[in-house]
């Protein structure tokens, strides 16, 4: 008798269902976890892929820019109201007006975001420009330094603390932005997170939600060691 009991128990115990059952919904659930891998790990690469297009696009037409228009005050100041303008697009209406060029793509997704990093990477671009001492600049002119040698050589390192502090805000924003391409079907987790909240499904916008998170924190503290390692004069100052 005892036999039979502990077998009907353990029958019992083997068809209670995962925590991500829908009679369970657990929020914390590593049976989900361990089952929809594949499809967790994906949907990681296509996020972190989109984020660094992003913010590589941004960075590039940022630094353009600000090289074009630091020297022209009116010039500057339109540029920085206009990319406060860009900024405040609702995502819904900027991925809806890419799309007309670059289809339903991931494409859409890395311009739009692209164009709202540039309201943070402009402004540092600048500002990092506008820090290097005159006195540092006139050494070198006097040197016999040309512009582009001086840019590169002088006032571009000299600018890169401000410059990388700005690209990790940038970076970081855009980790949680690109949850906003779900509208055309690219948004990396938060394709994923979006169907788990239309669907009730708690154990995936609670795992997903903490990737977002941990892909920030690790994107940010890889863009933290890359400064210290190309700015050693500025180890021990606080970033």
């Amino acid at each position: 008798m005892s036999l039979a009991v502990g077998a009907t128990s353990s029958a019992l115990l083997a068809a209670d269902p995962p925590c991500y059952a829908r009679s369970v919904n657990a929020w914390v659930c590593p049976e989900y976890v361990e089952r929809y891998a594949p499809e967790l790990v994906d949907a990681t690469i296509q996020h972190l892929m989109l984020t660094v297009a992003s913010v590589a696009l941004g960075l590039v037409l940022a630094v353009a820019l600000a090289l074009v228009a630091r020297n022209r005050p009116r010039m500057r100041s339109l540029l920085m109201g206009s990319t406060t303008i860009v900024y405040t697009i609702p995502s819904l209406a900027m991925f809806s007006l890419l799309a007309q060029a670059t289809g339903l793509s991931p494409t859409t997704v890395i311009v739009g975001l692209g164009l709202y990093s540039l309201a943070i990477l402009v402004r540092n671009v600048l500002a990092g420009l506008d820090a290097v001492p005159a006195e540092v600049v006139e050494a070198a002119t006097g040197l016999g330094y040309g512009r582009l040698r001086l840019l590169t050589r002088v006032e571009a390192p000299l600018a890169v603390p401000i410059v990388m502090a700005g690209l990790r805000v940038a970076t970081v924003s855009t980790v949680a932005m690109v949850t906003l391409g779900t509208i055309v079907a690219y948004g990396g987790l938060g394709n994923m997170l979006a169907n788990g909240i239309d669907d009730s499904f708690k154990a995936q916008v609670f795992t997903t939600s903490v990737l977002c998170v941990v892909l920030a924190v690790l994107l940010d503290l890889l863009l933290v060691a890359f400064t210290r390692m190309v700015t050693p004069w500025t180890r021990g100052v606080a970033t």
